[in-house]
């Protein structure tokens, strides 16, 4: 099959589980189509689906990762001694695990084509991820604390794994709770990603855009954290911070150097 045979396979999928959906109108423009598929795959709740989709839908994120580019921490220079900076998108990084600034529903996403990274990770996992998670929250009978950290796979991404991390919202002034709870953020995934052997981990901007913690400050508690961490533990992992904005590499460039 072809990408676009593909999409269109995986569209008329999903449109077909849900009776409400069946009349939609697949466009013929290719980043239409590609928008349609991932609102699709964005609304979709937690459930099986048959090994067809799986075969199909796994064979179509693999391709659209290839034309992407994959990055791996060889294509990147330390800044500090087991510290990087790399700018660009979270999905493209092949290290053993990345973060996932999420929900208190840890499921991701629901908002068609939201631009956080909990919608992107899971959009490029595939609707495995939902799945896994919602097994995991099924177990744990309660929203997911903010603080602290789960690992799932990562399916259709070039990492291995997912640590997936609520952190602090921002209603009004950033207080001393909310910012040992997003120290907490940095230490639950890197004892996690020690426990499970992982040798790198990429992290996100934990709490910054829609949770609206202040970015340099937000900046500065996640590198404290992180070296204090590494500092401590010999065993712990290479540490990515991952950015999207210019803004945001300028500030932590500037606080790692």
């Amino acid at each position: 099959m072809t990408q676009e045979e593909r999409r269109i396979f995986l569209i008329e999928y999903l449109e077909k589980e849900e009776n409400r959906l069946k009349k939609i109108h697949v466009p013929a423009e290719t980043a239409a189509q590609k928008r349609l598929l991932r609102s699709l795959m964005n609304i979709r709740p937690a459930k099986p689906v048959s090994k067809e989709f799986l075969i199909v839908q796994d064979a179509y994120l693999q391709e659209e990762q290839a034309q992407k580019g994959i990055v791996s921490l060889t294509d990147v220079s330390p800044i500090q001694p087991g510290i990087y900076l790399w700018k660009g998108d979270i999905t493209r990084l092949s290290v053993d695990a990345i973060v996932n600034a999420a929900n208190s529903e840890l499921l991701g996403c629901f908002i068609p084509c939201h631009r956080c990274i909990d919608n992107t990770i899971h959009t490029f996992a595939g609707v495995r991820l939902r799945e896994e998670c919602a097994h995991i929250m099924k177990r744990q009978n309660m929203p997911e604390p903010a603080g602290r950290a789960k690992i799932t796979r990562a399916y259709n991404l070039p990492c291995r794994y997912v640590l997936h991390t609520v952190g602090p919202i921002i209603y009004e002034t950033v207080t001393q709770k909310d910012c040992d709870l997003l120290a907490a953020c940095y230490r639950s995934c890197l004892e996690l990603a020690t426990a499970h052997h992982l040798e790198s981990v990429a992290f996100c901007c934990i709490s910054t855009g829609e949770f609206r913690f202040p970015n340099e400050r937000a900046a500065g508690i996640a590198i404290q954290a992180v070296q204090d961490y590494l500092e401590k533990n010999d065993n712990g992992p290479e540490v990515v911070f991952n950015v999207f904005k210019n803004s945001d590499y300028e500030i932590y460039e500037r606080l790692l150097r």
